[in-house]
C-alpha cells in the first residue's frame, strides 16, 4: 500500500468517526435557544410561550387538572394557563402511548425570553428547590446550575421527591421548585417594569428579586448584577407525584401560542 493510499484510508475513517461523535447539549444551550424563539407580548397577551408538556393517562386527567388548577390557583406555577390535548397520537415531537393524554402549561423560560426581548441581557444560571416558611422563601437547599448538566435540572430534582408543594398550599412551608437568573445591576428598574407587565398577563411567578451584589436565597451571584427567583413550572406536575399519579414532563419541549390556552381563575 503506498503512503498516498493510507492517508486517504485514514482520512477516510476519520471522518466517519466524527461524523458518528454528536456534540453533547447542555441545558444552557437549549434554554437559549427557546429564549430567543419566544414572542409573547404581555401587554396584548398575544403570542408564542415556552412551554411544558405533561404526558398522563387519560383515567387520571380530571384529577391531574383538579390539583394543577389547585396550585395554580395557589401562586405556586408559571403563569395561569393551560391546555389539555386528548385524541391525538402527537404533539410536536411527543408521541403519546395508548390511552394518554397530555397537558400543556407554561415554562419560566417564557419570563426569559420577555426579559430578551425587552433588551435586558438576562442569563438562566440554575434551577433549585426552595424552601418555603409560613408563606416566606427561606432558602435554597438544593441547586443544580445549567451549564453543567444536559438534563433539566427542575427534572432531575422532581425525580428525587424532594418537593412538598402540597404542604405549602395546605400550611405555607415546604418545598417548591425554583429557578435563577441574573442580569446586570442598572437593569432592575426596567427588570422590575417588565415583571409587573407580566404580572398583569397572568404571569405572576417571581419569587424574589434580590439588590446588587447581595446573595439570593442563600446563593452568591456575580459582582454588579441582581438575582431574578421564579417559581418552577413544573410545580403542579411535582404536587401530582406527590399524590402517587404516574406523570411525565417535557420540560421546556414546546413553543406554544397562548391563544390556544384556557386561562385558570
Amino acid at each position: 500500500m503506498t503512503p498516498a493510499n493510507r492517508a486517504t484510508i485514514w482520512s477516510t475513517s476519520q471522518s466517519t468517526s466524527r461524523s458518528t461523535n454528536l456534540p453533547i447539549i447542555f441545558a444552557i444551550s437549549r434554554i437559549e435557544n427557546m429564549m430567543y424563539q419566544v414572542t409573547f407580548d404581555p401587554a396584548l397577551q398575544k403570542g408564542l410561550i415556552a412551554a411544558n408538556v405533561s404526558i398522563l393517562k387519560e383515567a387520571d386527567l380530571d384529577d391531574v387538572l383538579f390539583i394543577f388548577r389547585r396550585v395554580m390557583q395557589s401562586g405556586l406555577a408559571v403563569g395561569s394557563y393551560i391546555k389539555v390535548i386528548k385524541d391525538q397520537s402527537t404533539f410536536g415531537q411527543i408521541a403519546f402511548g395508548e390511552h394518554e393524554c397530555a397537558i400543556v402549561t407554561p415554562c419560566s423560560i417564557t419570563i426569559d425570553g420577555v426579559l430578551l426581548k425587552s433588551g435586558i441581557p438576562v442569563r438562566p444560571v440554575f434551577g433549585g428547590i426552595v424552601q418555603i416558611k409560613n408563606g416566606v422563601p427561606v432558602r435554597f437547599t438544593d441547586i443544580l446550575t445549567y451549564e453543567s448538566t444536559t438534563i433539566d435540572p427542575i427534572d432531575v430534582l422532581m425525580s428525587q421527591d424532594l418537593t412538598s408543594v402540597t404542604d405549602v398550599i395546605a400550611t405555607g412551608s415546604g418545598k417548591i421548585l425554583a429557578n435563577m437568573r441574573i442580569a446586570p445591576m442598572h437593569a432592575r428598574e426596567r427588570v422590575e417594569g417588565v415583571l409587573d407587565t407580566l404580572k398583569s398577563a397572568n404571569f405572576d411567578s417571581i419569587l424574589w428579586v434580590s439588590e446588587p451584589n447581595t446573595d439570593v436565597l442563600g446563593v452568591p451571584i456575580e459582582r454588579d448584577h441582581i438575582g431574578i427567583v421564579a417559581i418552577g413550572g413544573t410545580n403542579p406536575m411535582a404536587a401530582v407525584q406527590e399524590q402517587g399519579i404516574p406523570i411525565h414532563t417535557h420540560a421546556f419541549s414546546e413553543l406554544v401560542d397562548v391563544g390556544e390556552m384556557e386561562t385558570v381563575t
